[in-house]
């Protein structure tokens, strides 16, 4: 399928350009006038399917219970407009991924309904303040591989130019100054029999140092952290992994940590990255398609296509909070699609090749990022002889009341195995945002052990 009929890239300025360049004085003028300060489209499109920005939601619907661990959906009366299945799926073709259409096509149990589309993304302001500041100070290093300490507080670059931007724009997406923690997130593998398996149920925590501006005892190059126990299967009760990426990662590459039981000790993991199968997701899923892309970029060249309109999953609370998962969520081949609301939102398309000499199980990728940064969107993984491997959606479920464009539910598709995964499912205790940071001395790896093997 072509793309590229339908990009938006010249009203955008997005041009060739040096990836240590950030945009001109004149560029940055469109922020906060056509574009909003994290650098979206303002206006809405043509036909009035994506509606203009107009701040997001920061006001919660009646009912709703904060630090319930739950949000409600402020759009549960919304009816689909139309559906997308595989008999009319051509019709629309260019408002899907490649993956779509091969899931449409492929399952005729399987369609996309689609719904109003509502730009919910809100953010705090002084989180608006600093990425309007980080469009002329903020840039990368080391062929687009780190950025530098002056883009801490905001999103990194809200008119990007290289592929590489906009996977830290991903990467370093608002998701709160302190933590989020679950007491019971969950991973399923549905096998090409359509047996649910749930390969792990484990407390989290995910930091985002990136937008503490006081910094206290944190080392400031540290973008993102996050740790995890394993509560079930009982065979892997008590194990524990972490992860911290850095601004820098070629100065400072992901420190990856685990603990057994058995052993009782702390061990780094330098396998976490790259295309390391994830253990506790059945394997379905690489250490590098975590929440759709992490880690170290110097394996694929990421090349910015620009702009298109697509439907992508989008202000999904039922998703998250209103459908049981073996009851309702889970079919044989796919997700229940009833659980899904897809919208028209316009994203960031990005190819990401692999490089000559590297290794690799995909050969290219291609990206397709909500251009209001929350983290939804597509994602398409083709494997060494160009064919379609996996396919991934992420949605997003903001955090109205807190102003976190929250993202983190995911489902993979492996095309080749006829299986699926589907990731971070939190029915149990939902989502917590801490009042404050942590110390560094808390999250630490052996204090984080002796603080939960004592429980």
């Amino acid at each position: 399928m072509n793309i590229r009929p339908t990009l938006i890239a010249a009203t955008l300025g997005i041009v060739a350009a040096s990836a240590l360049a950030a945009v001109s004085e004149e560029e940055a003028k469109q922020i906060g006038t056509t574009l909003t300060e994290f650098g979206a489209i303002k206006a809405g499109n043509a036909d009035g399917s994506i509606p203009p920005y107009t701040g997001g939601l920061a006001t919660p619907p009646a009912g709703f219970k904060p630090d319930s661990g739950s949000w409600s959906d402020p759009f549960g009366n919304d009816k689909p407009l139309f559906r997308i299945d595989g008999k009319n799926v051509d019709k629309y073709a260019e408002k899907l991924s490649q993956g779509q259409v091969a899931m449409l096509k492929k399952f005729p149990s399987y369609y996309i309904d689609v719904y109003p589309s509502r730009r919910t993304a809100a953010y705090p302001k002084k989180v608006l303040d600093a990425t309007v500041r980080n469009a002329t100070v903020c840039k990368t290093a080391n062929e687009g591989q780190s950025i530098d300490r002056a883009c801490r507080g905001g999103i990194p670059f809200p008119v990007p130019k290289t592929g590489y931007e906009v996977m830290w724009n991903h990467m370093l997406r608002y998701q709160g100054e302190t933590a989020i923690t679950t007491s019971a997130s969950r991973s399923w593998v549905i096998d090409s029999s359509g047996k649910p398996t749930l390969t792990a149920q484990q407390q989290t925590l995910q930091e985002f140092p990136f937008y503490q501006t006081e910094l206290g005892d944190r080392d400031p190059d540290i973008g993102y952290r996050t740790y995890s126990i394993s509560q079930s299967p009982a065979r892997r009760a008590g194990e524990m992994t972490g992860l911290t990426d850095f601004i820098d990662p070629v100065a400072k590459p992901r420190r990856a940590w685990s603990y057994t039981p058995g052993q009782r000790r702390v061990k780094l993991s330098p396998e976490f990255a790259y295309d390391t199968p994830v253990a506790s997701m059945g394997g379905v899923t690489l250490f590098d398609e975590l929440f759709v892309f992490s880690g170290k970029m110097d394996r694929f060249d990421f090349k910015l296509i620009g702009k298109r309109e697509m439907f992508i999953q989008y202000n999904g609370y039922k998703n998250y909070y209103d459908c049981p998962t073996i009851e309702t969520a889970l079919k044989p081949q796919h997700v229940n699609p009833e659980c899904e609301r897809w919208e028209l939102h316009r994203v960031w398309v990005v190819e990401a090749t692999l490089k000559p000499g590297q290794r690799h199980v995909y050969s290219k990728r291609i990206y397709y990022f909500d251009e209001d940064l929350t983290g939804a969107g597509n994602y398409d993984a083709f494997d060494q002889s160009g064919q379609l491997y996996r396919v991934l959606f992420q949605s997003t479920a903001p955090f109205y009341d807190k102003l976190i464009p929250f993202s983190a539910k995911n489902v993979i598709y492996d095309l080749n195995k006829g299986m699926y995964a589907y990731i971070n499912d939190v029915m149990v205790g939902g989502y917590k945002v801490l009042p404050k940071a942590l110390s560094e001395r808390e999250l630490n790896p052996e204090a984080i052990v002796t603080r939960e093997t004592a429980r």
